[in-house]
């Protein structure tokens, strides 16, 4: 992922920061994974996925 591009990136939904991971573009404010299809992120609500429970745990211990 092209790190100028994710400095610039954010969730379409509440306008956060994006964490890079496994790619996809995570937003833990709203909960959502962000897919990247052929280096090109899919930053669209009905695209993203949600994340676990387990997920949210890890995400809060960083």
């Amino acid at each position: 992922m092209n790190t100028q591009l994710l400095e610039i990136l954010v969730c379409p939904i509440c306008k956060g920061s994006l964490l890079y991971q496994n790619e996809e573009l995570i937003c833990k404010v709203d909960k959502l994974a962000y897919p990247i299809q052929d280096d090109i992120p899919v930053m669209l609500e009905d695209e993203a996925r949600k994340l676990t429970s387990e997920e949210i745990e890890t995400l809060e211990k960083t």
